[in-house]
């Protein structure tokens, strides 16, 4: 089981600096799309079946489904990108190395806490899942289904296009 956590881990971490590196977008994608499917297995080992197979669904399907839309519908010819200044490329890297040394020095602060439950086998099954979410989060749970159905309606009222008549 430590030997799948290990390989899951070293999977999405060389498929996460796949994506930073990889000179194609496309193959960027692509090697989200693995990283995502390594942290869908750390769900499984955590016997979270439910929301691996969410996160697969969800991300995995339908996200970088939009991505690679969105890739295509560009126009990314390396003639046409204007090339950066020097002084852009450097106010970057000084931003990035500071964002660096604050999260290095929040993640030392963080005092790690003794972990004294028992381990419950059944916490991540859907059952289990259901009967918290409809019971405990109900109303958060009704609330973001009432926004996500605004957003689907206000999505559709902005895409729709008018006919044009011609009253001639």
């Amino acid at each position: 089981m430590i030997f799948l956590f290990y390989l899951l881990s070293g999977v999405a971490l060389l498929s996460a600096l796949m994506v930073v590196f990889s000179r194609s977008p496309i193959n960027s994608v692509i090697h989200l799309i693995i990283c995502f499917l390594a942290i869908a297995g750390h769900y499984i080992l955590l016997n979270a079946q439910f929301l691996a197979v969410v996160h697969i669904i969800v991300y995995t399907g339908a996200i970088m489904v939009l991505f690679l839309f969105v890739i295509m519908l560009l126009n990314l010819n390396k003639e046409n990108e204007p090339h950066k200044k020097l002084y852009t490329k450097l106010a970057a890297i000084i931003s990035g190395g500071m964002l660096l040394l604050v999260l290095t020095g929040a993640v030392k602060s963080v005092a790690l806490i003794p972990f004294n439950e028992k381990f419950d086998s059944q916490i991540g099954l859907v059952g289990n899942f259901g009967k918290i979410l409809f019971n405990e989060f109900m109303l958060p749970f009704e609330a973001s289904s009432v926004l996500f159905l605004s957003a689907i309606i206000g999505a559709m009222i902005l895409g729709k296009k008018e006919k044009i008549t011609n009253n001639e």
